[in-house]
C-alpha cells in the first residue's frame, strides 16, 4: 500500500472542505497520514479515512526552518508521495526536506522547485472543495464533492451527557468568525435570536469569540449558555454533532456542521456563498446579495474585506433575526 502525507491547511474550514480529496486518496489504495497543526488536527480526527494525525510543532506564521528540518529527517524513507494542501513556500519545504518521491501541490508562492507535480494557480475563486479534489488527479465528479466528518456515537454521547444534554434537544449559536467584523452577524441579533428559541442555545466559538458571546448570553435569556473558549475543539465537534440544528457566519464551524449533516442557517456578508457555501442539504444560506427583494441591491458585495469598506455593514446589520427564526425552524424540520 502506497504510503501518503497530507499537509494540512491552518484553517479549519479550509480543513473540512479537503475530506472528499482524502476519501479519493483513500480509495484508490493510499494510506494517509495527515500532518496539522495542533488546532486543525481534530478535524482530521473525524475522518475515517485517515490513518493517522501527526501534530505539528509550528507556529503561526514565520519559516520555522530548524525544526521543519528535525521533522524531515524523522520522515526520510517513509512516504511514497506528499499532498501540500497551503499554497505557501514553507509549507512545501517539509516533504521537499524530507526527500518524498512525489510532491503534489499548487504552484502557490513560486514553489517550481520544491514540487515535482503542479496544478496552475487558479485565476478566480473556485468552490474550494473542488480545488483540493483535484489535487488528486482526478477530474470526474468534483463538483458533486461534499464533506463528511464522523464521531463514534458513544464519543458523542459522553461529552453531550458531560454537559447534561440530550441528542437533539438544544440548538448551536456560533457568532465567531476568525476574518473579522465583516462576516459576524451582530450580536444584538443573535441575542434577539436566542430569546426567541423554545430549545436551550449553546453558544460555540474560541476564547477570542468569548466575549461577544456572553453579551450574547446576557441578553438571550436564562436557556443561553456561553460555551466559547470553555470547550476543546474535539468537545465542540461532538456538541455540534448532537444539536438539532445550528446557526452561524460563515466560519469553519460552519463547515463542521454542513459535513456532519446538521440542519443550519449560514450567514453570509462579505464573503461568497458561491465559493464556500455550507454543502449541506439541510442548510438556508442568507445572502443578501442575490436576494430580489432586498432594496437597493447590494453591489458592493462580495467584498471579501475585514471591515466594510464603506462602514455600514448593510449586509448582515439588515438581516433581520425574525428571518433567521424561520429559515431556523424551517431547518429543524428538515
Amino acid at each position: 500500500m502506497a504510503e501518503s502525507l497530507v499537509i494540512a491547511p491552518q484553517w479549519i474550514g479550509d480543513a473540512v472542505m479537503t475530506e472528499p480529496l482524502l476519501r479519493r486518496l483513500q480509495a484508490r489504495g493510499e494510506r494517509l497520514t495527515v500532518g496539522a497543526v495542533p488546532w486543525v488536527a481534530p478535524v482530521y480526527r473525524a475522518m475515517p479515512q485517515v490513518a493517522e494525525v501527526i501534530e505539528f510543532p509550528f507556529q503561526h506564521g514565520g519559516l520555522q526552518l530548524g525544526a521543519r528540518r528535525r521533522l524531515a529527517r524523522q520522515f526520510q524513507g517513509r512516504f511514497d508521495t506528499a499532498y501540500v494542501l497551503p499554497n505557501s513556500l514553507k509549507s512545501a519545504l517539509l516533504p521537499f526536506l524530507a526527500g518524498i518521491p512525489q510532491r503534489v501541490g499548487y504552484l502557490g508562492e513560486a514553489r517550481v522547485g520544491l514540487l515535482t507535480h503542479r496544478l496552475k494557480n487558479p485565476g478566480n475563486k473556485p468552490p474550494m472543495v473542488a480545488f483540493y479534489s483535484a489535487l488528486s488527479g482526478q477530474t470526474e465528479g468534483l463538483a458533486q464533492d461534499r464533506p463528511a466528518l464522523r464521531l463514534p456515537p458513544q464519543a458523542m454521547e459522553a461529552v453531550l451527557a458531560a454537559h447534561g444534554l440530550a441528542p437533539r434537544s438544544y440548538l448551536v449559536f456560533a457568532p465567531g468568525a476568525e476574518f473579522g467584523p465583516s462576516k459576524r452577524w451582530p450580536e444584538r441579533h443573535y441575542a434577539a435570536l436566542a430569546a426567541d428559541q423554545p430549545l436551550p442555545v449553546l453558544l460555540l466559538g474560541s476564547g477570542k469569540d468569548a466575549a461577544v458571546c456572553e453579551a450574547i448570553a446576557r441578553d438571550g435569556g436564562a436557556h443561553c449558555r456561553n460555551l466559547a473558549g470553555r470547550t476543546s475543539l474535539a468537545d465542540a465537534f461532538a456538541l455540534i454533532a448532537g444539536a438539532r440544528a445550528m446557526v452561524s457566519n460563515d466560519s469553519g464551524l460552519m463547515h463542521v456542521a454542513a459535513a456532519f449533516g446538521i440542519p443550519q442557517v449560514a450567514l453570509f456578508g462579505s464573503s461568497s456563498p458561491l465559493h464556500t457555501p455550507p454543502l449541506n442539504d439541510s442548510a438556508r444560506v442568507v445572502w443578501l446579495k442575490d436576494d430580489p427583494h432586498y432594496q437597493p441591491p447590494l453591489e458592493c458585495a462580495p467584498c471579501f474585506q475585514r471591515e466594510c469598506p464603506l462602514g455600514h455593514h448593510r449586509c448582515l446589520e439588515d438581516v433581520a433575526p425574525a428571518r433567521v427564526a424561520g429559515l431556523l425552524q424551517a431547518a429543524s424540520r428538515s
